[in-house]
């Protein structure tokens, strides 16, 4: 007989398995794609950003919509346990710009791979090609009806049952479907009488009216960029920015993303105002704009075509001076500042769930124990990673929140096994 049950071998799924036979109890891991862990290789651009050093304090603005539910998990697994973690199981780590965390290899395939071989040691029951169906639960116990694929078999699909007292759901979202995220949790969730919040994608491009394809392939650094829904400033961001043929994307372009793709979907002016000189104020860039056109020879009211041309060219990446021109056709000396300081986007669209690094949405927070990931719905039932409705921002954030959900996730129905073969063994004291 098994004891748990994980359904997803995602980062999330794994760290469950892991967790849960580190305390002892046989757990068999179901898995629909032929390996675990195939969301995690095209991660951080094939590297895999694991996580980040950043102090909870600090974490925790990067958390949406409310931190205060990972606090728990995070203390238990937090980023640093994380990184000893990895580094203890054969996975060495550094740390880069920004706090981030990646392999030492730089290799995102080194993750999956580690947490494969320590499954492997544990005596985890990794069944990959293993798609569940459907979920129920009778006589303390869940069932999972999985379809299996057999390719020594001619491929051929079985039937299967598995059963367990304890099962953990940690089958992410729907993001990146060809990595075998399709939404398949929200189902068994509902069918184990969990309600699902509204879904979206999130850290994913936005596409601005009217968009100038020679923006494409423009990468900005040290730039700003302000978010407006119905005319109103909701948040600001300095970083990196990126022109993709899908729009507006990179770390600034993500982190405002959640925010600008929901007031979309309510049907909400959208606006992204880009500062191409957040280091310096109106009146600084004047100045300075008056001292290059003293340096140039000329005026204001004197400069000519090409050499407005060469002044920008000293304020913006070359490439950008030719989509700049097209956006701004009123484009003079004396409205330079202003333009520099607001580029305006409207935002039109956003890429789907397709190219969508995260999905936002899921399991409602006030449906699980923030303490143990337990369902407060169904006895024995826990869920970890993207399922939930938690995400975070692009710089490791998700990962972590996977690893720390499903860690807590696992060591917790584990607790709640032994608990329960304790309190059956003939040994056990009886209370009258």
């Amino acid at each position: 007989m098994r004891d748990i049950i994980v359904i997803g071998g995602g980062a999330a799924g794994m760290m469950a398995a892991i967790k849960a036979a580190e305390k002892g109890c046989k757990v068999t891991l179901l898995e629909k794609n032929e390996i675990c862990g195939k969301k995690i290789l095209i991660t951080g651009k094939g590297r895999c950003n694991l996580t980040n050093t950043k102090p909870w304090s600090e974490f925790s603005t990067h958390i949406h919509p409310s931190a205060n539910f990972l606090k728990p998990a995070f203390f238990n697994f937090s980023n640093a346990a994380t990184i000893d973690y990895f580094n203890s199981i054969g996975l060495p780590t550094r740390v880069e710009q920004g706090d981030r965390v990646f392999p030492l290899s730089m290799r995102a395939a080194d993750v999956p791979k580690v947490l494969f071989a320590r499954m492997q040691e544990l005596g985890v029951d990794l069944l990959c090609s293993s798609q569940v169906l459907n979920v129920s639960y009778s006589n303390a116990l869940f069932h999972c009806v999985c379809g299996r694929r057999d390719s020594l078999r001619g491929d051929r699909i079985e039937m299967v049952k598995y059963s367990a007292p304890a099962l953990i759901i940690a089958t992410g979202g729907l993001s990146y479907p060809g990595t075998g995220s399709t939404g398949d949790g929200y189902d068994f969730a509902r069918s184990l009488e969990h309600s699902v919040t509204e879904i979206f994608p999130s850290l994913t491009a936005l596409m601005p009216r009217m968009y100038d394809t020679d923006l494409v392939g423009i990468e900005l650094r040290n730039v700003g960029l302000s978010l407006f829904i119905d005319l109103d400033l909701i948040k600001m961001e300095d970083g990196e920015l990126t022109f993709t043929s899908n729009g507006i994307e990179g770390a600034l372009g993500f982190r405002l993303s959640r925010r600008a793709v929901w007031a979309l979907i309510k049907g909400q002016r959208v606006e992204l105002v880009l500062d191409l000189k957040p280091a310096l104020s109106l009146e600084k860039l004047r100045a300075r704009i008056a001292r290059d056109l003293t340096q140039m020879g000329t005026t204001a009211d004197k400069i000519g075509r090409n050499q407005f041309r060469t002044l920008l060219r000293g304020l913006m990446p070359a490439a950008l001076v030719a989509p700049f021109l097209h956006y701004h056709k009123d484009l003079n000396v004396s409205n330079l500042p202003d333009r520099l300081k607001e580029w305006r986007f409207e935002i039109k669209s956003y890429t789907g769930y397709e190219r969508a690094v995260i999905t936002a949405g899921g399991i409602p927070q006030k449906e699980i124990i923030a303490k143990t990931m337990a369902s407060k719905k169904q006895p024995n039932l826990y869920f970890a990673g993207e399922i939930i409705d938690i995400d975070g921002d692009t710089g490791g954030y998700n990962l972590q929140i996977a690893f720390s959900t499903g860690a807590l996730a696992g060591e917790s129905a584990a607790q709640q096994i032994l608990k329960l073969k304790s309190s059956l063994s003939p040994h056990s004291s009886v209370k009258g």
